[in-house]
C-alpha cells in the first residue's frame, strides 16, 4: 500500500503535516498536480503579456495597485516584493515551523490556482525533502495580506537570498549552500513572488504546533489531576456520567470519562468512600467542566485549522486566463479568533493546576504541610507554587485577545488586518508556561501519591507513579527542586506517561 501524501490532492491535516515535516510519511508531487500547476502557470503568462490589469501581474502591489508593470518587468517586480517585504525583526521562529511554512505552502500552490511555476514548487520540495530551512523572523507580520513578512523571509533561499539552518540552530548563508551545491538561484516571472508571500501559511504552521502541544496538555492535564485527586484523597462523585450528561458539553464527557478510567478500582477511593467531606474544592470537584471547556477550545481550533490547511489564501486567484478574482482569502480572522481562544483556555488550565498544587501544599487529609517530613526545618515543596503561581500569573497578562486590535497599513488599502500572528505566538508561549505549570503539579501529585501508602491505586494510575518515581525520587528533605521541575518537564514533553494511560 502506497502512504504518500500527494500534495495538492489528499486532505491534510495536523497529524499528517507533522507526520510530512518528521520524516514520516513522504509527500509527493503527482503527474496531474504537475499538469494542473502548469495550466495554471501558463494563463498567468498569457495574462502578463496581454493588456488587461490583473493585480500583481502587471500592477504594482498594495497601494501601488493602479500601477502598470510593463511586462519586461514584471518578473523583476516578483523580486522585488520578496526583497521589500523581508522587513522582520527578532529571533528566528523554531525551524520545524519554518519546515511546516514550507509543506502549508507547497500544498495550497499545488491546487493550482495560484499561477506557480513547477519549476518553483519543485525547489521548495528539494528544501522540504534535504532539511534545508530558512530562517524566519518571529515579529513584523500583521496578518491582513497573510503573513507577508515572514513568508518573504522564507523564500528568500529561492533567489539565493536569506539564511538556512539543517540543525536549527546554525545559519549559513543560502548562496554558500547553493554554490557548494552547484545550483543557481531561480528566476521568477509574473505573479510568483505574491504567489508565494501572500497566504496565511506563518499563522497555520504555528497553529499546528499550538494544535499538538496543546493536546498534550490537556491530556497530561486529566492524568495529572487524576494523580492530585488520589494523593489528596478526593472524591469520585464528580466523574459520575449520568452527573456530567445532565450538562453533555463535549469536552467535559471525554474528562470525565477519561477520570472514571483512571481511578477505576482504586483502593484510594475506597477507603474514603464514606468520610465526612461532602465536597472536594472547585479546581479538583470541576476538573471535567474547566479541563472540558479547554478541550472545547481546541475541537474549535481544529475545525479551523483543518478548513485553512485545505483552503487557497493567495490573492489574486487565478482560475483560468479569462477568469480571476481579487478578493480577501489571505485574511487571519478566521484563525485570529479560534487562536485567542485558545489562548484563554490554555490559561485557565494553568489556573486550575496551580490550585490544586496549592491544596496539596496545605496540610491537610493527612499530607504533611508542604509534602515534606519535618515541615519547618524542611520548606518541602513550598516555593514550587510561587513559581506556578509566576507563569500562571505571566500567562494571564497574555490573554488580551491580539484580533481585538487592528492599526490601518499599506497607505490604508489594508485598513483591517487580523493580527493573527499575534495572536499565534502568544498562545505558543502560554503554552510553553503551562508545560512548566503541569510539571509542578506532576512533582507534587507524585509526592502526595507516597504518604497515602500501602494502599494501592489504579491499574493505570500506579504504573504512571512507577515510570515518575524511575526518573523522579520521593524527596525527605530539602534540596534544588528545579532540575526535578525539569525531570517532570521532560516527562510530560516525552508522552511517556500518556503511553502508559
Amino acid at each position: 500500500m502506497n502512504n504518500n501524501f500527494r500534495y495538492g490532492v489528499d486532505k491534510l491535516t495536523v497529524g499528517k503535516a507533522l507526520e510530512i515535516s518528521r520524516g514520516s510519511i513522504k509527500a509527493i508531487l503527482t503527474e496531474e498536480v504537475k499538469e494542473r500547476i502548469l495550466q495554471n502557470y501558463k494563463a498567468v503568462q498569457s495574462i502578463a503579456n496581454g493588456e488587461k490589469l490583473v493585480y500583481s501581474i502587471n500592477t504594482g502591489f498594495g497601494p501601488l495597485c493602479r500601477t502598470r508593470i510593463s511586462k519586461e518587468e514584471t518578473g523583476k517586480l516578483q523580486e522585488n516584493l520578496l526583497k521589500s517585504h523581508s522587513v522582520g525583526v527578532g529571533s528566528p521562529i523554531e525551524s520545524e515551523i519554518s519546515k511546516l511554512m514550507l509543506i502549508l505552502k507547497v500544498h495550497a500552490l499545488c491546487m493550482g490556482y495560484s499561477g506557480i511555476s513547477l519549476k518553483v514548487v519543485e525547489r521548495i520540495c528539494w528544501h522540504i525533502n534535504n532539511n534545508f530551512i530558512p530562517l524566519v523572523p518571529k515579529q513584523g507580520s500583521v496578518g491582513a495580506s497573510g503573513d507577508l513578512a515572514p513568508l518573504a523571509h522564507l523564500f528568500l533561499p529561492l533567489i539565493g537570498l536569506g539564511f538556512l539552518t539543517q540543525d536549527s540552530k546554525n545559519y549559513t548563508p543560502t548562496e554558500k549552500i547553493l554554490t557548494e551545491r552547484k545550483m543557481n538561484p531561480l528566476k521568477l516571472h509574473a505573479k510568483e513572488g505574491l504567489a508565494l508571500i501572500n497566504g496565511t501559511q506563518f499563522i497555520s504552521a504555528y497553529g499546528v504546533k499550538i494544535s499538538e502541544k496543546f493536546s498534550n496538555c490537556l491530556d497530561h492535564a486529566d492524568l495529572i489531576s487524576a494523580l492530585t485527586l488520589e494523593g489528596y484523597l478526593g472524591s469520585p462523585q464528580p466523574f459520575v456520567e449520568k452527573l456530567i450528561q445532565l450538562r453533555p458539553h463535549r469536552g467535559a464527557i471525554i474528562v470525565a470519562n477519561r477520570i472514571r478510567k483512571f481511578l477505576e478500582n482504586s483502593q484510594f477511593v475506597e477507603s474514603h468512600k464514606d468520610c465526612e467531606r461532602v465536597q472536594d474544592p472547585y479546581s479538583i470537584r470541576c476538573i471535567p467542566q474547566v479541563h472540558g471547556a479547554s478541550r472545547d477550545a481546541l475541537l474549535h481550533l481544529n475545525e479551523k485549522l483543518e478548513c485553512e490547511l485545505n483552503s487557497i489564501t493567495d490573492n489574486p486567484i487565478i482560475f483560468s486566463e479569462q477568469e480571476s478574482y481579487s478578493g480577501g482569502n489571505f485574511h487571519g480572522q478566521p484563525l485570529a479568533l479560534p487562536l485567542d481562544y485558545i489562548c484563554l483556555a490554555a490559561s485557565e488550565l494553568g489556573n486550575i493546576s496551580d490550585r490544586r498544587i496549592f491544596l496539596l501544599l496545605e496540610g491537610k487529609w493527612g499530607l504533611p504541610s508542604n509534602l515534606i517530613e519535618k515541615a519547618g526545618l524542611n520548606s518541602g515543596f513550598m516555593m514550587t507554587q510561587y513559581t506556578s503561581a509566576a507563569l500562571v500569573s505571566e500567562n494571564k497578562s497574555f490573554c488580551f485577545p491580539a484580533s481585538a486590535d487592528s492599526i490601518p497599513t499599506g497607505g490604508g488599502q489594508e485598513d483591517h488586518v487580523s493580527m493573527a500572528p499575534i495572536s499565534a505566538r502568544k498562545a505558543f508561549k502560554i503554552l510553553n508556561n503551562l508545560e512548566k505549570i503541569l510539571a509542578i503539579e506532576l512533582l507534587c501529585a507524585a509526592q502526595a501519591f507516597d504518604f497515602r501508602r500501602p494502599l494501592k491505586s489504579s491499574i493505570i494510575l500506579e504504573e504512571c507513579h512507577k515510570y515518575i518515581r524511575n526518573r523522579i525520587p520521593h524527596i525527605n528533605e530539602d534540596t534544588i527542586l528545579s532540575e526535578y521541575i525539569n525531570s517532570a518537564l521532560d516527562i510530560i514533553k516525552s508522552n511517556e506517561l500518556l503511553k502508559i494511560s
